[in-house]
C-alpha cells in the first residue's frame, strides 16, 4: 500500500470510493457501521465545531468503545482540533485534573456525563449534533497536534502528551510496511482510546479500509461471557497487552482451529514474557506474532520483533525488536554520552515520531524532551543495550515507572493520592514482579487512627477511598502494614528496599 500522506484524507477516500465498506462491528450487538456513515457523521461533528466552538483549544471527548468516539475523532481532526480522549470509568477527581491542565475549548460525550463535574466550556451529547456537513474542512498540518494522552505524573497531576498528525504518520505507515497486514483487516479494539495502545488498532484500519471489533470492559471483566464472544468474533489483526492475551489463553478453546480468522498478534504495552509467548505460538502456529516496544511520548511503538520458535529459542528474554527505519535509538551513560553497541545505558529515541512534548506544562518538557543531533530526542527512563546488528534489549526501568496490564504509571503518583486517604499517614507502593513482569502493586502502609478492628476491614475502606480518585488499575491489590517506613540516608523513603522486601 502507497505511504499514508494524510490520514484524514486517506479515512475519507475510503468512504468516497467504496461507502459500503464496513468500519466498525460490534459482534455481541450485532451493530455495524459503514465508511459512509463514518464520513457523515464526522462532516456533521466538525462543522458543529467550526460553527459553535470559537475559543482555541484542544476537544475533550469522552465515552466507551463505541461508533460514535471513532466519529467524533474523526470530526475533531477535520475541524482542525486536537483531541483528548476520557473513559467512562475515569474517576471524576483524574478527570478535573485532566481539564484543568487541558483547558478545552469543549467537551463531546458520546455517553452520559457526570453532571456533578461541571465545566465552563460547551458540553455536547453528539448523538444530538444534526449540524449541515459544511463545504470544506481545515484538518491539521504535519505540526499540528492530532490528540492529547494524558499519563499517571509523580505529583498526582496526569502530564497529556501531545501527538502531531507527522508523529501519527510516522507510527501508520511503519505499521503498514512492516507487519504484513492486509487491505480491509479487521482489528480487535480491545485498549481503551484514553490508552495510547487503541492507535495501534485505530488508525492502521482506518488506514487500510479495515473494520474495528470491540471488546469492552463489562465482557473482559466476565470470563464466561469473553470466552464466548472470541470465536465469534471476525478479527484478523489481535492488539492488546500481553496480560490480556493470559486471560484469554485461560480458555483451551483459544486456538487456531476456533480463530482461524486470526492472522497477526501485536502485542505492546509492557513486556510480553517468554511463557505466554510458547504458549500463544503453540496455539496459534501459522499466526505471525509480534513483540512491540515504545513509549506513549514517541507514538505507541518504535521497534519490532516477529516472535517464532527460533527467537525463543535463541533468546531468554523475549527482545523488543528492530527499530523502525524512520527511527533512531542511542543508548546513553549518566553524562549523557552515547554509548557503543553493546555497552548498557538508558535507551534514548530520535526521530519523526517522538512528541513535542506535554501540554502546558514546560518543566516536565524540558526535562525528557531535547534535541539530539539536530533531531527531536526523547528519554526514556528504560534501560537497555543494542547488540551488533541493532537488535534493541530491553532491562527494566531506571526510575519508579512502571507498566502494569499494559497501563503505564508512576509509582508517586498513587503514593500521593494513597496518602490523602483519611486512614493513613504514610505509605509508598512498590511492583511485585515475575519473570520480569509486574503481577501486581504492594502498598506499605503506616496506619493513621480508624474505626476498624480487621485489617481487611480497613483495607476494604483504603481501597474505596482510593478508588475514588485513582483509576482501577492503580489500586494495590496487597496491603502489608507498618510502624514506620525506612529512609534512604538523603532522608526519602527507601522505595528499593520495599522492592527487594517484595521480591525476594
Amino acid at each position: 500500500m502507497k505511504e499514508i500522506m494524510n490520514m484524514i484524507d486517506t479515512i475519507d477516500m475510503w468512504a468516497q470510493t467504496e461507502p459500503e465498506r464496513c468500519v466498525f462491528k460490534d459482534t455481541l450487538t450485532q451493530q455495524s457501521y459503514t465508511y459512509a456513515q463514518l464520513k457523515e457523521q464526522s462532516d456533521k461533528i466538525a462543522a458543529y465545531l467550526l460553527e459553535n466552538v470559537k475559543q482555541p483549544g484542544p476537544i475533550v471527548v469522552y465515552g466507551g468503545q463505541e461508533f460514535d468516539m471513532i466519529a467524533t475523532f474523526v470530526g475533531c481532526s477535520k475541524a482542525g482540533r486536537a483531541y483528548i480522549p476520557i473513559e467512562i470509568h475515569t474517576p471524576q477527581e483524574r478527570m478535573e485534573m485532566i481539564i484543568n491542565v487541558a483547558q478545552p475549548a469543549a467537551v463531546l460525550y458520546t455517553r452520559q456525563w457526570e453532571e456533578s463535574l461541571q465545566v465552563q466550556v460547551p458540553l455536547v451529547d453528539v448523538r444530538t449534533i444534526q449540524t449541515a456537513p459544511a463545504k470544506s474542512y481545515p484538518g491539521l498540518s504535519m505540526d499540528d497536534t492530532y490528540y492529547i494522552i494524558f499519563t499517571s505524573g509523580t505529583t498526582g497531576v496526569p502530564k497529556g502528551v501531545q501527538i502531531s498528525h507527522g508523529n501519527l504518520l510516522s507510527f501508520v505507515n511503519w505499521e503498514l510496511k512492516d507487519f504484513g497486514l492486509k487491505q480491509g483487516a479487521s482489528f480487535l479494539s480491545q485498549a481503551p482510546y484514553s490508552f495510547d495502545l487503541s492507535v495501534m488498532s485505530v488508525y492502521p484500519a482506518l488506514a487500510l479500509g479495515g473494520s474495528l471489533e470491540p471488546l469492552t470492559k463489562d465482557v473482559i471483566n466476565d470470563f464466561k461471557t469473553l470466552f464466548a464472544a472470541l470465536p465469534q468474533m471476525s478479527i484478523n489483526v489481535w492488539v492488546s497487552t500481553p496480560s490480556f492475551m493470559d486471560i484469554c489463553l485461560m480458555d483451551p478453546n483459544f486456538n487456531e482451529k476456533n480463530n482461524e480468522q486470526l492472522t497477526h498478534f501485536l502485542f505492546c504495552g509492557e513486556e510480553l514474557s517468554r511463557q505466554t509467548a510458547v504458549k500463544l505460538l503453540d496455539r496459534f502456529p501459522h499466526a505471525a506474532i509480534f513483540n512491540t516496544y515504545g513509549p506513549t511520548e514517541t507514538t505507541v511503538a518504535i521497534s519490532q520483533i516477529q516472535v517464532t520458535p527460533q527467537v525463543l529459542e535463541k533468546y531468554d528474554r523475549v527482545p523488543i525488536g528492530y527499530v523502525k527505519e524512520d527511527t533512531k535509538v542511542v543508548i546513553m551513560d549518566e553524562n549523557g554520552q552515547a554509548l557503543p553497541l553493546g555497552d548498557h545505558g538508558e535507551i534514548i529515541i530520535t526521530g519523526p515520531s517522538v512528541s513535542k512534548g506535554y501540554l502546558n506544562n514546560e518543566a516536565k518538557t524540558k526535562e525528557v524532551f531535547f534535541t539530539y543531533n539536530g533531531v527531536s530526542a526523547y528519554r526514556t527512563g528504560d534501560a537497555g543495550y543494542l547488540e551488533q546488528d541493532g537488535l534493541l534489549r530491553y532491562e527494566g526501568r531506571m526510575d519508579f515507572q512502571i507498566k502494569l496490564h499494559g497501563y503505564r504509571m508512576e509509582l508517586e503518583d498513587i503514593d500521593h493520592h494513597l496518602n490523602e486517604v483519611s486512614y493513613i499517614k504514610q505509605a509508598a507502593v512498590v511492583p511485585k514482579y515475575k519473570d520480569n513482569k509486574v503481577q501486581h502493586l504492594v502498598a506499605y502502609v503506616v496506619v493513621d487512627h480508624n474505626p476498624f478492628e480487621k485489617d481487611f476491614q480497613l483495607t476494604k475502606a483504603i481501597k474505596q477511598e482510593l478508588s475514588q480518585t485513582v483509576m482501577e488499575y492503580m489500586v494495590p491489590q496487597r496491603f502489608v502494614y507498618v510502624d514506620k517506613l525506612n529512609l534512604t540516608p538523603n532522608g526519602k523513603i527507601d522505595r528499593k528496599g520495599l522492592i527487594n522486601e517484595v521480591n525476594k
